[in-house]
């Protein structure tokens, strides 16, 4: 049976701590902002981008975004359906079909487990139009191999082909298992992200499919935290650095990952401090919670007024127009008269010169 071998090191208790801490945050967190479908919206692209960019997809991050609200508004599934964007076919394809990834991770994320019907179909969605059909969801019949690009040596040699599809299963075997309950699950992602990158199931798309499927397990363990954030682009940012933590598991008996979860965790920590950091500057006081005594939505422009006197304060009518330009005074007053119902602001005192503080 699939058994990973791993020593938890100090390295992955610290990027544990981090990642418990800004879970704890950001699930608490007492503003719900009416625009969390954009952070969503946001981090979806970052996904979609950074995650084909890797890949070598030329699109820049502007290019990938209107890709990604056409296929949104058309459902497109081609890139002919595509219109606006200047850009190889290929390039465009992978976006649209990256985009459908994640709408499917979304969709079956309460569902029980991950089998080998959910690996494959995320690989057809990822490689749909851009390999024959006759592979897109299906395992690898040939032999592989992994070559540096510039030197053309070989790097990684995946194994046999018919050993693709009992090393598939017996990994999620392991993965669907009691035993992996008692795992960390920020650990068993990474686990899964390099397991599936060795394995090299399929003809390509195989990152692809690895770092969505590790994603996938962290949604349905809990810490998807509001999927404001894209492992993505950690990896993006330093392509190298993520290629040679791969590439640090030495083959040999069996393979020991410690070196690999350390950079998986390192990662995950980052961008989830960068998460916790967005959501502690729109609320910064974590006991309104509890003086409200429930969750509120605050819009974009509220959340905007509510920052500002965090961060000084206080706010009188004079700043209206540097916080919010070209907004109406007449609206401004209207989304603090809001505020001051729900009980996250307060007026002192009744003319002009008065102040608006914190409840």
């Amino acid at each position: 049976m699939f058994e990973p071998k791993y020593t938890i090191s100090n390295s992955i208790l610290r990027s544990v701590g981090v990642i418990e801490a800004g879970k704890e945050v950001i699930d608490n967190a007492p503003l719900v902002p009416a625009w969390e479908a954009k952070f969503r919206e946001e981090a979806v692209i970052r996904t979609v981008y950074h995650g084909t960019h890797l890949e070598g997809n030329d699109l820049n991050i502007s290019e990938a975004a209107r890709v990604v609200e056409l296929a949104d508004a058309k459902r497109a599934k081609s890139a002919v359906d595509v219109t606006g964007v200047v850009g190889r076919q290929r390039d465009i394809q992978e976006i649209l079909n990256y985009r459908r990834v994640v709408s499917y991770m979304e969709k079956i994320s309460g569902e029980d487990k991950i089998d080998e019907g959910v690996v494959k179909k995320i690989h057809q969605l990822t490689t749909d139009r851009i390999l024959d059909e006759k592979n897109c969801g299906e395992f690898r019949k040939n032999q592989v191999v992994v070559k540096n690009s510039k030197t053309g040596e070989i790097t990684f040699r995946p194994p046999a082909a018919v050993e693709v599809y009992y090393q598939v299963n017996e990994f999620l075997k392991w993965l669907n298992s009691k035993e992996v309950e008692e795992v960390h699950p920020v650990l068993v992602a990474g686990i899964v992200h390099y397991e599936l990158v060795r394995i090299h199931p399929f003809i390509d798309g195989n990152g692809r499919v690895a770092r969505a499927v590790a994603s996938l397990y962290l949604y349905k363990t809990g810490y998807d935290i509001k999927r404001f954030f894209s492992l993505e682009e950690h990896y993006d940012q330093d392509a190298a650095k993520y290629y040679g933590a791969l590439a640090s598991v030495k083959p040999g008996g069996k393979y020991d990952l410690t070196g690999w979860l350390e950079y998986f965790c390192e990662g995950v920590a980052i961008e989830l401090n960068r998460v916790k950091e967005k959501v502690m500057h729109i609320s910064r006081d974590l006991k309104l919670k509890q003086k409200i005594g429930k969750q509120v939505s605050l819009s974009e422009r509220q959340l905007k007024l509510v920052e500002y006197i965090q961060g000084f304060g206080f706010m009188q009518n004079k700043s209206f127009e540097d916080i919010l330009p070209m907004v109406s005074e007449d609206t401004v007053l209207r989304d603090l008269k809001d505020l001051i119902k729900k009980g996250i602001i307060r007026k002192e005192g009744s003319t002009k010169k008065a102040r608006y503080v914190m409840g």
